[in-house]
């Protein structure tokens, strides 16, 4: 005699409570803005300021002037017009610099705080 088993789902076999996923206790990484990981990326602020904080931050290491001459430079190489490149050419600027550089710029955007 032969019996035939239904096939059985490995869902239908586990407890209801295992199904449920636990919520997140961080924002995922899209909700924050890239200028916000750019910053915190480089140590120029913490990950917990807040985003119109951070992104007052963000326009201050833009306008810095060591910053600016770099991204020229990356600018100048790839013709970057549009806005979300801007952040692309800042990141990328920052990306250029050392350590101590950095350090400095974080220095004087304190100061202008």
């Amino acid at each position: 005699m032969t019996t035939s088993r239904k096939p059985v789902s490995i869902d239908a076999m586990k407890h209801p409570k295992q199904n449920k996923r636990v919520p997140p206790t961080h924002p995922p990484a899209l909700a924050v803005p890239s200028y916000h990981r750019i910053l915190v990326k480089h140590g120029l602020i913490e990950k917990t300021l807040p985003i119109p904080d951070a992104y007052k931050v963000f326009l201050q290491v833009g306008a810095d002037p060591e910053v600016e001459k770099l991204r020229r430079k990356v600018e100048h190489g790839s013709k970057i017009k549009h806005v979300p490149a801007l952040y692309l050419a800042t990141a990328m600027a920052l990306q250029g610099m050392t350590k101590h550089e950095l350090h400095a710029l974080k220095l004087r955007i304190a100061k202008r705080i």
